[in-house]
């Protein structure tokens, strides 16, 4: 909570089930359980009941790395929508779209020069726009996180689950899909 200590991985439980968290949790000492304040967790509804129940004064949230895994797979799904409606096939090597894949997951503040340019002659092709604009919410996402002031973050990343929420054309149904997930889950 104060910024300081390491980060890190309690136990791996088998299964993704309430469940099965719940059992886990249930195990703890008393005392523990009462010393939790925060559970960082992913998107699923039943860590976040089994946490809700088993440690009621414990803050749920969704942690940054999979809220923005969420983001990279939406770009992911539509790049592969993209190129498989460009194209006919799956990505093949010398493929544009495939061919900058990984470089679609760079923050653009990371970006090598020849990076930069592979991505300005993918953006330049009409037919990668909706690629492009993808692209520009999971790097709106990256920013947010990266923001050094933590209250203007937070901010950021209203305004983008806000504007994600409402009025997104059709067409791009990954960042439809996207901004109704993270909708959901914005209290966390």
């Amino acid at each position: 909570c104060d910024g300081t200590g390491p980060a890190r991985l309690l136990d791996m439980v088998e299964g993704r089930s309430k469940q099965a968290f719940k059992t886990w949790l249930a195990d703890r000492p008393q005392a523990w359980r009462d010393a939790v304040e925060v559970v960082a967790m992913d998107g699923f509804t039943g860590f976040k009941t089994a946490a809700a129940e088993e440690l009621p004064d414990a803050v749920a949230v969704m942690d940054p790395f999979h809220v923005v895994r969420l983001a990279g797979e939406a770009l992911d799904q539509c790049r592969r929508r993209v190129q498989l409606a460009t194209c006919g096939h799956r990505g093949y090597k010398g493929d544009p779209l495939y061919s900058a894949r990984r470089t679609l997951h760079t923050g653009a503040g990371l970006l090598t020069d020849k990076q930069t340019d592979r991505l300005e002659a993918l953006f330049a092709e009409d037919a990668h726009l909706e690629v492009q604009v993808t692209w520009g919410v999971y790097q709106q996402m990256i920013a947010a996180y990266r923001e050094p002031d933590r209250a203007a973050g937070r901010e950021l990343m209203r305004s983008l689950i806000e504007s994600l929420s409402h009025s997104v054309p059709s067409v791009l149904t990954e960042i439809a899909t996207l901004g109704r997930t993270l909708k959901r889950g914005s209290a966390d």
